[in-house]
């Protein structure tokens, strides 16, 4: 098994932002039964936050989570439900760098680790989602 990870939940986790605790709770629990992965597209967006690819690098490999780029297939799958999503009006809010990640894991992971803004549900009804428990 392969969980996945946005990077909304890793920038919550570095900058030890509301709820924080519950997601490093959550990832820890789903690394109990998979590995945790990041795709290019959540690396490129988790970047700024460190000195330099190396250090990103090594803080990923240190917390369990593997860089797994994107392949070929789930780039396809992303441009083509965006390609519907903004056929049904939807707005550039959500950019396709969102559908990458998404597709990503649909084609290579099993779950999602990421905040649900409602269109991964609606865009993406076969991917399952990680979320903190509340409380």
């Amino acid at each position: 098994m392969r969980t996945a990870i946005d990077a909304s939940v890793l920038w919550c986790i570095l900058k030890q932002e509301s709820g924080w605790q519950r997601w490093e709770a959550a990832l820890l629990d789903a690394q109990q039964n998979s590995d945790l992965v990041i795709c290019d597209v959540a690396l490129a967006e988790i970047s700024p936050y460190f000195a330099d690819a190396a250090e990103m690098l090594c803080h990923l490999e240190q917390v369990g989570i593997a860089f797994d780029p994107i392949q070929a297939e789930a780039a396809f799958l992303a441009g083509q439900i965006f390609k519907t999503y903004r056929a049904e009006g939807g707005p550039r809010v959500h950019m396709i760098a969102d559908f990458l990640i998404a597709a990503h894991a649909v084609e290579q992971a099993d779950q999602l680790a990421a905040l649900d803004r409602g269109y991964f549900r609606r865009y993406f009804p076969r991917l399952k989602l990680v979320a903190p428990v509340n409380g």
